[in-house]
């Protein structure tokens, strides 16, 4: 099987030497890899530039990402190449910057452009903008193939996660999506049209994903 597995966070920036981002390292991405390619999967690692995770990629390619565009970019690239499953488990941004302002004496906000913002201007006010969703467009990139979800949750409980797991494949069309982060507990749920299922460490879920994947290959 062909697979794409896409891992670690992606950055926005702010100015031309500060960034947006967040904590993932891109360990469960790789190593989900590394899983998929010892099963006998041809599996392209998309990974984050900042990627903090050391362990080695056993992909058969690796492609570096910078901002959501770029990351969105680099899997439009493969639509339409025979991609069987798509396992989307980068920590994609939600936002980016938009409009920065200062705030005048007399109160007004006065927009600030600058190759990097400094100190001396003082208070700033940055706007923050959504990003579009990737995962509510991988089934127009790749209609035929298995595609897996993330949702990384800190507030709530294991059923609200679960609930927005469910959501998730009615909204963007996926297949599955695995559940998991503060609100969801130890372990992982993988939800799926056959209901929520509970794994209690990454080989457990590898091997449930790889086991959907071949599965899935049947009907192909």
């Amino acid at each position: 099987m062909r697979c794409i597995v896409t891992a670690g966070p992606s950055y926005e920036p702010l100015d031309q030497v500060r960034r947006l981002t967040n904590f993932s390292t891109g360990r469960l991405g790789t190593e989900l890899c590394n899983f998929l390619v010892n099963a006998g999967h041809e599996t392209v690692l998309l990974i984050g530039e900042h990627a903090t995770y050391c362990g080695e990629p056993r992909a058969t390619s690796v492609q570096k990402f910078s901002t959501s565009a770029d990351l969105s970019e680099k899997l439009q690239a493969f639509s339409g190449k025979g991609i069987h499953g798509v396992f989307h488990a980068a920590a994609v941004g939600d936002y980016k910057f938009g409009n920065v302002w200062t705030r005048s004496e007399a109160g007004e906000l006065v927009p600030v452009h600058s190759g990097k913002l400094s100190t001396r201007d003082g208070t700033l006010l940055a706007e923050l903008l959504p990003t579009p969703k990737i995962i509510a467009q991988l089934r127009q990139w790749f209609p035929a193939s298995l595609l897996v979800g993330w949702k990384f949750e800190v507030d709530g409980d294991t059923q609200s996660v679960i609930e927005l797991a469910r959501r998730q494949l009615d909204e963007c069309h996926t297949d599955a999506c695995v559940a998991n982060g503060p609100a969801y507990g130890a372990g992982f749920g993988l939800v799926s049209a056959a209901g929520p299922n509970h794994f209690i460490d990454r080989d457990a879920l590898f091997t449930a994903l790889e086991r959907i994947l071949t599965t899935r290959a049947k009907a192909w």
